[in-house]
């Protein structure tokens, strides 16, 4: 499952559904393409037990670094670690507060990857800056590879697991600091998720 997190009418916080569009048609028929506003509800609601979903989404800066418009970060999870506190984010709700309810729900996917692109431009209109437009086809490509990769994974494990009859469930993430989730953890500097969304918005998710 890949699932495009934005706002196509606020630039380049259509950097998540502008990925999915590039993925149309490349990626396995069993591959669902999810369109959301990242609402945590409405994110669980996509992912639920899925053996891998990827997310995609804008983010900005809002700290001492410059910000590097396009450059995209990658950030995977296999199982979360205890500490799912709660980051400051400014626009409330949103990727973070999804992974750590659907934790506690036991509604995470096996396999959680982020690709998170830096915006330039997160103001009213349509279209992508140059930079990110790049970054789009950078990611729909590395997302390619997720997907192929988690099927080689998977394909390894069950020859394993056919042989040996033992269950490999991997290293757990080191459980982050308290009042600290991983992925916030992980954007040291930090880069926040857009603010883009709007948590009173009409739910406007599809599946494409």
């Amino acid at each position: 499952m890949v699932i495009g997190v934005g706002n196509e009418f606020r630039r380049d916080d259509g950097a998540g559904p502008a990925v999915v569009s590039r993925l149309r048609g490349r990626v396995p028929p069993d591959v669902e393409l999810v369109i959301t506003d990242g609402e945590p509800t409405r994110l669980i609601e996509a992912w639920t037990w899925a053996a891998l979903a990827v997310v995609v989404d804008a983010v900005r800066v809002s700290g001492p670094d410059p910000p590097h418009p396009g450059q995209v970060h990658r950030f995977a999870l296999d199982r979360l670690g205890t500490g799912t506190g709660r980051a400051a984010s400014s626009h409330g709700f949103g990727l973070d507060d999804a992974i750590a309810l659907a934790t506690a729900l036991d509604r995470m996917p096996a396999r959680l990857i982020v690709h998170a692109i830096e915006a330039a431009d997160l103001t009213q209109g349509t279209g992508l800056t140059p930079a990110v437009t790049a970054a789009v086809d950078v990611v729909a490509s590395a997302i390619l590879d997720d997907i192929a990769a988690s099927r080689l994974s998977a394909t390894r494990r069950g020859q394993s697991r056919r042989t040996s009859g033992s269950r490999d469930l991997g290293p757990l993430p080191t459980p982050a600091p308290a009042g600290q989730h991983w992925l916030w953890r992980s954007v040291a500097t930090c880069r926040q998720l857009s603010g883009a969304r709007n948590d009173k918005l009409p739910d406007r998710s599809r599946r494409t």
